[in-house]
């Protein structure tokens, strides 16, 4: 995976953390828990926060 791979990155935690609720999370520990996915496969600094808002809005997408 790749960060444009936002709805997969997004189904992945979903899967990874169900019971956290996405709306706490912060950006500092979302790019923390998406590098450390097993497929995930992209350099950690090409990300940045537009990147990460829109994981986070597919995350809360699938926990809603």
């Amino acid at each position: 995976m790749k960060w444009v791979d936002a709805q997969q990155i997004a189904e992945n935690l979903y899967d990874l953390y169900p019971d956290i609720d996405p709306q706490t999370v912060r950006f500092t520990d979302l790019h923390q828990w998406i590098c450390q996915l097993d497929d995930f496969d992209d350099n950690p600094e090409a990300s940045n926060e537009k990147i990460l808002e829109n994981i986070l809005l597919k995350w809360i997408d699938e926990y809603e």
